[in-house]
């Protein structure tokens, strides 16, 4: 850890740091955990420069405000650093995915007037827009399609097939999405088995957040990308804020996002994968 941000956070906590352990996990930024001479221990992010782990404080405040899911206090957070309660982790309870999902219709009760958020963010390290918009078919398409697949393009993954692909989504996006229309709630965004913790009472935390208000369909649809969560999730989840009849169908629409997303990140190995979801709406 470089000797300036030692001193920021002394400064800011009154305190020695007397130790630092590498924590895993993470491809963006370096992550640790601290102890303090008081005995405190914090968990630090560092190694990226810019408006990322800003936007992370932001997004894990917007989050906490539900009181739905337990959320890490932010401690500190400058352009070079995000300073986090360290929370103990734990093995998961009896009821772990049923009161998880429970917990995360909750947190989708807590809405907004239009779709976006008050700040741009990031989806991984890749810059994430959300300009405030009434329609949601528009906001997702613009802000979120037409943002990764201009992106693609950029980067050499498009061609005529993916471009013909893409064509039928704009032509069709509105019929997809017709009779889903709910309020904008607030998403986590980035929701996978990655992105949650389970602390030491054997409940679920939620971190690494790309907040926005959206379609709860699109967090629930990230879940999946990655072989998804338990059966127990989706039905209690139903069960306490019961989907919209065609919800299975919309499910492609929102894992495209992500798909594009990693092709974008990680390369051509995500390409087929995305045009096959495009595809599904031939």
């Amino acid at each position: 850890m470089s000797n300036k941000i030692f001193s920021k956070i002394e400064k800011a906590l009154q305190c020695s740091i007397t130790k630092q352990n590498i924590a895993g996990g993470g491809c963006i930024a370096q992550s640790s955990v601290i102890t303090t001479n008081d005995k405190r221990s914090f968990f630090l992010k560092q190694g990226f420069s810019g408006s990322m782990f800003r936007n992370e404080a932001r997004g894990l405040q917007e989050l906490a405000k539900t009181k739905a899911i337990r959320i890490p206090e932010v401690i500190l957070v400058d352009d070079d650093l995000l300073l986090l309660e360290a929370i103990r982790s734990g093995r998961k309870k009896a009821g772990f995915f049923t009161e998880f999902g429970q917990a995360f219709a909750r947190m989708h009760l807590f809405t907004h007037s239009s779709y976006g958020f008050d700040e741009d963010n990031f989806i991984g390290s890749t810059p994430q827009v959300n300009k405030w918009m009434d329609n949601w078919a528009d906001f997702y398409f613009t802000n979120r399609l037409l943002f990764q697949f201009k992106l693609a393009e950029k980067n050499g993954h498009s061609d005529n097939s993916f471009r013909k692909a893409f064509a039928v989504i704009e032509q069709n996006i509105e019929t997809i999405l017709k009779g889903s229309e709910e309020p904008p709630c607030l998403l986590h965004g980035d929701l996978w088995g990655g992105n949650y913790m389970v602390d030491d009472r054997g409940e679920a935390v939620l971190i690494d957040p790309a907040v926005y208000y959206g379609h709860r369909e699109a967090d629930l649809a990230m879940t999946k990308l990655f072989g998804g969560f338990s059966d127990d999730f989706y039905t209690s989840y139903n069960a306490a804020y019961p989907l919209k009849d065609g919800y299975a169908y919309r499910e492609n629409i929102y894992l495209l996002y992500h798909v594009l997303n990693h092709l974008n990140l990680f390369g051509a190995s995500y390409k087929q994968q995305a045009i096959q979801l495009m595809n599904s709406y031939q």
